[in-house]
């Protein structure tokens, strides 16, 4: 008979509190939050000395868009419970590694030349093998971050070889 109480027992999923997935969410919300509510101490700068957006804007808006996608994540895995791994794959580190790359390429060469390595290292790395959607990523991407950063947000970014070209 105890054996059998044990077991129900031993079956009894923990509460939601104690499980990985919403320990790692809590932690991120909570740092992400407590990031957001020092962004409203931030000074506004005058319409006449601001470039783009307002400087605590961007900072307001990844954090609200890393609070939403924590929740989705945490979301999606109460549907479906993560996978416990004893080692992490090889394409985590092979990311980590290209992330090196990019800081490497980005203050030698040129930062748009490091997202486009980048780009494209990624997405061969994780799976993608058809040269001419790895090429279109390579190109339409970086385009992308530039038009972003440069019109919205009003920066530039730092000179190198294909950025000197648009610059000067």
């Amino acid at each position: 008979m105890n054996n059998v109480r044990k077991q129900k027992r031993a079956n009894k999923s923990l509460p939601f509190f104690f499980k990985d997935e919403f320990r790692v969410s809590f932690i991120i919300i909570f740092i992400s939050i407590i990031l957001l509510i020092s962004t409203f101490s931030f000074d506004i700068v005058p319409p006449i000395l601001n470039r783009g957006i307002q400087p605590a804007t961007f900072p307001k808006a990844l954090l609200v868009l890393i609070i939403s996608l924590t929740l989705i994540i945490y979301y999606l895995s109460i549907n479906k419970p993560w996978d416990v791994k004893k080692k992490l794959p090889k394409n985590f580190f092979l990311t980590l590694f290209g992330f090196l790359i990019f800081i490497i390429v980005s203050k030698t060469l040129d930062f748009f030349l490091a997202i486009s390595v980048l780009s494209i290292f990624i997405s061969y790395n994780w799976g993608e093998r058809r040269i001419l959607y790895l090429i279109l990523v390579s190109i339409i991407f970086p385009i992308l971050v530039f038009i972003f950063f440069e019109t919205i947000l009003g920066l530039r970014f730092p000179p190198g070889i294909i950025t000197n070209l648009y610059y000067y």
